[in-house]
């Protein structure tokens, strides 16, 4: 008996000499930001080198299964000049000869979206496409972790969640239901977001990029990691402290009745300064660009001191919430905001925004 062939990075290979990368991905748009988002986990190390592409203001394309890494960029390349997703995936696949093997993803700026799965990729392989995703799957358990992925994706849509934030959480999903099925090799996942309105760090409008290269629960990690690095609720238990995170913790609470009520609607925060606007006044105008940062920093300043202190009315807040949800344990401490507390805030939070698009 032979054993399984590998390549270097430990894949199997089939047959043909081929590396067979199993995965289940997610390609998304945010139309109101015009975010674009490729998520991916699989049990192979180092995903994100191949998998996950997108370009701001063109859209997202995720490649899998017997890898084409250049589908990718050349994908984008068509979306780019206005070919429509079906149509790209055709020119794409056209003369290749392994396209069989293939697994491709891709989505548009307007939400259209195409899949290919190849007769070669092994059960369960399939995909599910809404109005602003696609996610697709090879080597899994089932068809349930598709549909947990899409599940969960379509019910955090119109919550004012982050694109980045509403993916990993599907992800989370799909990955709870079993994901890939080759239990007991090394785990990987990454997600990477453009936007066209923000340059990132590198200017090249990549605002966020993650990659969990190994680990035994590498979606987890992704999430901790995006939490943490983000301050999103949920990085850290807390008491008495201030900053984006409480801001989060307030709108949540406001929009469930507990904190301010009678405020109409909450204000979002100042606009950010890293625009490409403002980069071009800086040139054209330092003057006025520096008293546009002054404003700027001014309202936030005052954002801050408004709705990013965890004060005594949020506490109160906090405290009314965990009563009604019967997580006042004894020995807590007043305003405790922990892990339990926010699962049952966001799930309230999520529920209120779904029935108020009925």
């Amino acid at each position: 008996m032979f054993a399984q062939q590998r390549a270097a990075d430990g894949v199997t290979l089939n047959d043909e000499g081929l590396p067979q990368y199993s995965t289940f991905s997610l390609c998304a748009i945010d139309p109101v930001t015009g975010q674009s988002g490729a998520s991916v986990t699989t049990r192979v190390p180092f995903v994100g080198r191949a998998v996950p592409h997108v370009r701001a203001g063109v859209g997202a394309v995720c490649t899998q299964a017997s890898t084409m890494v250049e589908y990718g960029p050349r994908g984008l390349d068509l979306l780019a000049k206005g070919v429509e997703p079906k149509a790209a995936l055709a020119q794409l696949l056209a003369n290749d000869e392994q396209r069989e093997s293939r697994q491709v993803g891709l989505i548009d700026m307007k939400g259209r979206s195409a899949a290919h799965t190849g007769k070669q990729n092994n059960a369960w392989a399939g995909s599910r496409q809404g109005k602003t995703y696609t996610v697709q799957a090879n080597i899994m358990v089932g068809p349930e972790v598709v549909d947990a992925v899409a599940t969960t994706f379509e019910a955090s849509e119109g919550t004012g969640m982050p694109l980045a934030e509403r993916m990993i959480l599907a992800m989370q999903a799909g990955h709870a239901k079993g994901g890939d099925k080759r239990w007991g090799n090394l785990q990987s996942a990454a997600i990477k977001i453009a936007d066209p309105n923000d340059p990132g760090r590198g200017g090249d409008f990549i605002t966020l990029a993650i990659e969990v290269g190994e680990h035994p629960e590498p979606v987890a990690e992704l999430k901790r990691i995006y939490y943490t690095t983000g301050r999103r609720l949920g990085y850290r238990s807390f008491s008495r402290v201030d900053g984006p995170d409480v801001i989060e913790l307030k709108r949540m609470l406001h929009a469930v009745g507990y904190w301010r009520p009678s405020l109409a609607a909450f204000p979002d925060a100042p606009p950010s300064t890293n625009t490409p606007k403002m980069q071009e006044l800086r040139k054209t105008d330092p003057a006025q660009y520096d008293k546009a940062i002054a404003e700027s920093r001014r309202q936030s300043a005052d954002y801050t001191r408004d709705y990013a202190q965890y004060d005594e009315e949020a506490i109160a807040a906090v405290d009314r919430f965990r009563k009604d949800r019967g997580l006042d344990y004894q020995g807590n401490p007043a305003g405790l905001v922990d892990g339990r507390m926010i699962e049952a805030l966001r799930a309230a939070y999520v529920e209120k925004k779904k029935s108020s698009r009925k």
